[in-house]
Protein backbone atom coordinates (compact mmCIF):
# COMPACT_ATOMS: atom_id res chain seq x y z
CA UNK A 1 0.00 0.00 0.00
CA UNK A 2 1.22 3.30 -0.90
CA UNK A 3 -0.01 6.58 1.83
CA UNK A 4 -1.93 9.13 -0.55
CA UNK A 5 -2.56 13.22 0.85
CA UNK A 6 -6.33 12.84 0.99
CA UNK A 7 -7.86 16.08 -0.24
CA UNK A 8 -9.32 17.94 2.76
CA UNK A 9 -10.72 21.19 4.63
CA UNK A 10 -10.42 21.65 8.20
CA UNK A 11 -13.34 23.71 9.98
CA UNK A 12 -12.74 24.99 13.73
CA UNK A 13 -10.15 25.08 16.49
CA UNK A 14 -11.03 23.29 18.86
CA UNK A 15 -8.91 20.50 20.74
CA UNK A 16 -10.42 17.31 19.96
CA UNK A 17 -9.48 16.60 16.62
CA UNK A 18 -12.53 14.89 14.34
CA UNK A 19 -12.15 13.55 11.10
CA UNK A 20 -15.17 13.06 9.24
CA UNK A 21 -15.57 10.44 6.56
CA UNK A 22 -18.21 10.11 3.57
CA UNK A 23 -20.25 6.92 2.70
CA UNK A 24 -20.25 5.08 -0.92
CA UNK A 25 -22.52 7.73 -2.46
CA UNK A 26 -20.50 11.07 -1.78
CA UNK A 27 -17.66 12.63 -1.26
CA UNK A 28 -16.93 15.00 1.90
CA UNK A 29 -20.45 17.53 0.85
CA UNK A 30 -22.01 14.61 2.41
CA UNK A 31 -21.53 16.73 5.73
CA UNK A 32 -22.63 20.17 3.82
CA UNK A 33 -25.93 20.00 6.28
CA UNK A 34 -24.15 19.60 9.04
CA UNK A 35 -21.53 22.03 8.70
CA UNK A 36 -22.84 25.64 9.84
CA UNK A 37 -24.01 23.76 13.71
CA UNK A 38 -21.05 21.79 14.14
CA UNK A 39 -18.88 23.12 17.67
CA UNK A 40 -16.51 24.61 16.07
CA UNK A 41 -14.92 25.69 19.38
CA UNK A 42 -14.44 21.94 20.93
CA UNK A 43 -13.59 20.49 17.80
CA UNK A 44 -11.74 20.48 15.07
CA UNK A 45 -12.82 18.44 11.80
CA UNK A 46 -11.40 17.79 8.98
CA UNK A 47 -13.62 16.42 6.18
CA UNK A 48 -12.00 14.17 3.67
CA UNK A 49 -12.53 12.78 -0.02
CA UNK A 50 -11.58 9.29 -0.05
CA UNK A 51 -9.68 8.07 -3.35
CA UNK A 52 -12.45 7.99 -6.49
CA UNK A 53 -14.41 10.83 -4.96
CA UNK A 54 -14.67 14.63 -5.27
CA UNK A 55 -10.90 16.44 -5.53
CA UNK A 56 -9.74 12.74 -5.63
CA UNK A 57 -11.75 11.21 -8.18
CA UNK A 58 -8.71 10.53 -10.65
CA UNK A 59 -6.63 8.99 -7.64
CA UNK A 60 -5.22 5.51 -8.15
CA UNK A 61 -6.70 2.23 -6.61
CA UNK A 62 -6.59 0.55 -4.66
CA UNK A 63 -9.66 1.78 -3.52
CA UNK A 64 -10.71 -0.24 -0.17
CA UNK A 65 -11.08 0.70 3.54
CA UNK A 66 -8.01 -1.10 4.75
CA UNK A 67 -5.91 1.30 2.18
CA UNK A 68 -8.22 4.48 3.35
CA UNK A 69 -7.46 4.00 6.86
CA UNK A 70 -3.65 4.11 6.07
CA UNK A 71 -4.30 7.18 4.00
CA UNK A 72 -6.03 8.82 6.92
CA UNK A 73 -3.36 7.78 9.28
CA UNK A 74 -0.84 9.70 6.97
CA UNK A 75 -3.08 12.16 6.93
CA UNK A 76 -2.84 12.68 10.27
CA UNK A 77 0.81 12.74 10.17
CA UNK A 78 0.79 15.73 7.95
CA UNK A 79 -2.30 17.58 10.53
CA UNK A 80 0.32 16.89 13.47
CA UNK A 81 -2.35 14.79 15.05
CA UNK A 82 -1.04 12.67 17.63
CA UNK A 83 -4.81 11.45 18.70
CA UNK A 84 -8.11 12.34 17.07
CA UNK A 85 -11.38 11.12 16.33
CA UNK A 86 -13.06 9.35 13.50
CA UNK A 87 -16.73 9.83 12.55
CA UNK A 88 -17.87 7.78 9.46
CA UNK A 89 -20.43 7.30 7.62
CA UNK A 90 -21.93 3.98 5.84
CA UNK A 91 -18.73 2.86 4.41
CA UNK A 92 -17.20 5.69 5.75
CA UNK A 93 -17.92 3.82 8.95
CA UNK A 94 -16.34 0.64 7.86
CA UNK A 95 -13.17 2.78 7.43
CA UNK A 96 -13.57 3.62 10.93
CA UNK A 97 -13.44 -0.03 12.39
CA UNK A 98 -10.15 0.13 10.49
CA UNK A 99 -8.77 2.47 12.08
CA UNK A 100 -9.64 0.73 14.83
CA UNK A 101 -8.13 -2.20 14.41
CA UNK A 102 -4.79 -0.38 12.47
CA UNK A 103 -4.10 2.22 14.89
CA UNK A 104 -6.40 1.92 18.58
CA UNK A 105 -3.77 3.82 20.45
CA UNK A 106 -4.11 6.73 18.41
CA UNK A 107 -8.42 6.83 18.64
CA UNK A 108 -9.90 8.54 21.04
CA UNK A 109 -13.54 7.24 20.10
CA UNK A 110 -14.54 6.52 16.84
CA UNK A 111 -18.62 7.22 15.72
CA UNK A 112 -20.47 5.23 12.86
CA UNK A 113 -23.35 7.11 11.18
CA UNK A 114 -25.60 4.14 9.42
CA UNK A 115 -21.81 2.15 9.48
CA UNK A 116 -21.08 -0.96 7.49
CA UNK A 117 -20.33 -3.44 10.06
CA UNK A 118 -16.93 -4.84 10.27
CA UNK A 119 -18.25 -8.33 8.65
CA UNK A 120 -19.32 -6.63 5.92
CA UNK A 121 -22.48 -6.59 3.52
CA UNK A 122 -23.17 -9.37 1.94
CA UNK A 123 -25.25 -9.06 -1.30
CA UNK A 124 -26.88 -12.14 -3.48
CA UNK A 125 -29.14 -11.58 -5.99
CA UNK A 126 -31.52 -9.07 -7.36
CA UNK A 127 -29.50 -7.01 -4.48
CA UNK A 128 -26.44 -7.91 -5.43
CA UNK A 129 -27.33 -6.58 -9.33
CA UNK A 130 -28.79 -3.50 -7.78
CA UNK A 131 -25.71 -2.65 -6.14
CA UNK A 132 -23.27 -3.77 -9.19
CA UNK A 133 -25.07 -2.15 -11.66
CA UNK A 134 -25.32 1.34 -9.82
CA UNK A 135 -21.95 2.57 -11.08
CA UNK A 136 -23.51 3.01 -14.33
CA UNK A 137 -27.23 2.95 -13.74
CA UNK A 138 -28.45 6.43 -11.59
CA UNK A 139 -32.09 4.65 -11.37
CA UNK A 140 -30.57 2.43 -9.08
CA UNK A 141 -28.60 4.87 -7.30
CA UNK A 142 -31.90 6.08 -6.66
CA UNK A 143 -33.62 3.13 -5.27
CA UNK A 144 -30.78 2.79 -2.92
CA UNK A 145 -31.32 5.88 -1.77
CA UNK A 146 -35.29 5.41 -1.78
CA UNK A 147 -35.48 2.21 -0.16
CA UNK A 148 -32.72 3.35 2.66
CA UNK A 149 -34.80 6.42 3.54
CA UNK A 150 -37.82 4.46 4.41
CA UNK A 151 -39.76 5.28 0.62
CA UNK A 152 -40.51 8.50 2.84
CA UNK A 153 -38.28 11.50 0.87
CA UNK A 154 -39.06 13.93 -1.70
CA UNK A 155 -38.50 12.86 -5.06
CA UNK A 156 -36.83 16.25 -5.88
CA UNK A 157 -34.29 15.35 -2.39
CA UNK A 158 -33.66 12.03 -4.03
CA UNK A 159 -32.90 13.09 -7.49
CA UNK A 160 -30.47 16.12 -6.16
CA UNK A 161 -28.81 13.11 -3.67
CA UNK A 162 -28.27 11.00 -7.44
CA UNK A 163 -27.18 13.85 -9.22
CA UNK A 164 -24.64 14.66 -6.47
CA UNK A 165 -23.36 11.23 -6.48
CA UNK A 166 -22.80 11.28 -9.91
CA UNK A 167 -20.82 14.59 -9.98
CA UNK A 168 -18.71 13.41 -7.01
CA UNK A 169 -17.77 9.98 -7.89
CA UNK A 170 -15.74 8.11 -10.62
CA UNK A 171 -17.99 5.20 -11.64
CA UNK A 172 -15.18 2.96 -11.72
CA UNK A 173 -13.72 3.52 -8.69
CA UNK A 174 -17.60 3.49 -7.00
CA UNK A 175 -17.64 -0.01 -8.31
CA UNK A 176 -14.70 -0.85 -6.88
CA UNK A 177 -15.56 0.33 -3.22
CA UNK A 178 -18.29 -1.89 -3.20
CA UNK A 179 -16.50 -5.17 -3.26
CA UNK A 180 -14.57 -3.88 -0.21
CA UNK A 181 -16.98 -2.50 2.15
CA UNK A 182 -19.46 -5.29 0.87
CA UNK A 183 -17.51 -7.79 0.85
CA UNK A 184 -14.51 -7.83 3.52
CA UNK A 185 -15.18 -9.58 6.88
CA UNK A 186 -12.58 -8.24 9.20
CA UNK A 187 -14.56 -8.16 12.55
CA UNK A 188 -12.28 -10.68 13.97
CA UNK A 189 -9.73 -7.89 13.88
CA UNK A 190 -11.76 -5.41 15.80
CA UNK A 191 -13.78 -7.64 18.52
CA UNK A 192 -12.95 -6.46 21.45
CA UNK A 193 -11.15 -3.38 20.79
CA UNK A 194 -11.10 -0.88 23.43
CA UNK A 195 -11.94 2.48 22.30
CA UNK A 196 -14.97 3.68 22.79
CA UNK A 197 -17.33 3.74 19.76
CA UNK A 198 -20.93 4.91 19.28
CA UNK A 199 -23.18 3.77 16.34
CA UNK A 200 -26.03 6.39 15.07
CA UNK A 201 -28.53 4.08 13.51
CA UNK A 202 -31.49 5.92 11.39
CA UNK A 203 -35.09 3.67 12.56
CA UNK A 204 -35.94 4.14 8.92
CA UNK A 205 -33.16 2.08 7.59
CA UNK A 206 -34.19 -1.33 6.74
CA UNK A 207 -30.58 -2.39 6.09
CA UNK A 208 -27.98 -1.18 8.82
CA UNK A 209 -31.34 -0.81 11.16
CA UNK A 210 -30.56 -0.50 15.04
CA UNK A 211 -31.19 -4.53 15.23
CA UNK A 212 -27.84 -4.91 12.74
CA UNK A 213 -25.66 -2.31 15.28
CA UNK A 214 -26.82 -4.73 18.41
CA UNK A 215 -26.18 -7.82 16.20
CA UNK A 216 -22.90 -6.31 15.18
CA UNK A 217 -21.41 -3.27 17.01
CA UNK A 218 -22.50 -3.60 19.93
CA UNK A 219 -21.13 -6.98 20.21
CA UNK A 220 -17.55 -6.32 19.36
CA UNK A 221 -16.64 -3.07 20.93
CA UNK A 222 -16.91 -3.62 24.76
CA UNK A 223 -17.07 0.11 25.62
CA UNK A 224 -20.15 0.51 22.48
CA UNK A 225 -22.89 2.79 22.62
CA UNK A 226 -25.97 2.86 20.06
CA UNK A 227 -28.42 6.02 19.17
CA UNK A 228 -31.29 5.70 17.72
CA UNK A 229 -32.49 8.74 15.22
CA UNK A 230 -36.50 7.75 14.82
CA UNK A 231 -37.16 10.77 12.12
CA UNK A 232 -33.77 8.95 10.05
CA UNK A 233 -33.18 6.59 7.23
CA UNK A 234 -29.51 6.28 6.16
CA UNK A 235 -28.58 9.65 5.40
CA UNK A 236 -29.00 11.30 8.77
CA UNK A 237 -26.81 13.91 8.01
CA UNK A 238 -29.50 15.31 5.62
CA UNK A 239 -32.63 14.08 7.21
CA UNK A 240 -32.20 14.64 10.74
CA UNK A 241 -28.82 17.29 10.89
CA UNK A 242 -29.49 18.92 14.61
CA UNK A 243 -30.50 15.91 16.34
CA UNK A 244 -27.23 13.87 14.55
CA UNK A 245 -25.09 16.81 15.75
CA UNK A 246 -26.39 16.48 19.28
CA UNK A 247 -25.64 12.40 19.61
CA UNK A 248 -22.56 12.64 18.09
CA UNK A 249 -20.99 15.78 20.05
CA UNK A 250 -22.40 14.30 22.97
CA UNK A 251 -21.06 10.81 22.76
CA UNK A 252 -17.33 12.89 21.62
CA UNK A 253 -17.40 15.51 24.51
CA UNK A 254 -16.99 12.51 27.14
CA UNK A 255 -13.76 11.91 26.18
CA UNK A 256 -11.90 13.50 28.96
CA UNK A 257 -8.51 13.27 27.54
CA UNK A 258 -6.46 16.68 27.72
CA UNK A 259 -4.51 17.30 25.00
CA UNK A 260 -0.92 15.92 25.30
CA UNK A 261 -1.21 14.16 28.12
CA UNK A 262 0.28 9.98 28.01
CA UNK A 263 -2.10 7.93 28.82
CA UNK A 264 -1.00 4.66 30.64
CA UNK A 265 -1.83 1.20 29.38
CA UNK A 266 -3.91 -1.01 31.32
Amino acid sequence: MTSFVLPHEVHGDGAHQVFAVHGWFADRSAYAAVLPDLDRSAFTYALVDLRGYGEARDAASPYTTAEAASDLLALAERLGWERFSVLGHSMGGAVAQRLAALAPDRLRRIVGVSPVPASGLPLAGEQAALFTDAAEQPANRRAIIDVTTGGLRPAAWLDRMVARSLERSDAKAFRAWLDSWAGEDFHADVEGCAVPALAVAGELDPALSPAVMRQTWMSWFPRAELVTLPGAGHYAMDETPLELIRAVEDFLRADTEVPGETRESA
